[in-house]
């Protein structure tokens, strides 16, 4: 059982070696464009939400 733990992380250590990690100029990049995108869902989604709002208060 020991050696099947052993094998177990000594083939993560491997494969967390194959990976390729982004540099942090990249990293920072992406992660200005997900905080752009969201925002702009967010800000799409209120004005969505208060036009339907109106528009379901007049009906009523």
């Amino acid at each position: 059982m020991l050696q099947r733990i052993t094998k177990f992380f000594k083939d993560v250590s491997n494969e967390m070696a194959k990976v390729s990690w982004p540099t942090r100029e990249v990293l920072k990049g992406q992660t200005i464009i997900v905080i752009v995108v969201s925002l702009f869902f967010a800000v799409f989604v209120f004005f969505i939400d208060q036009i339907l709002s109106r528009v379901v208060n007049w009906i009523y």
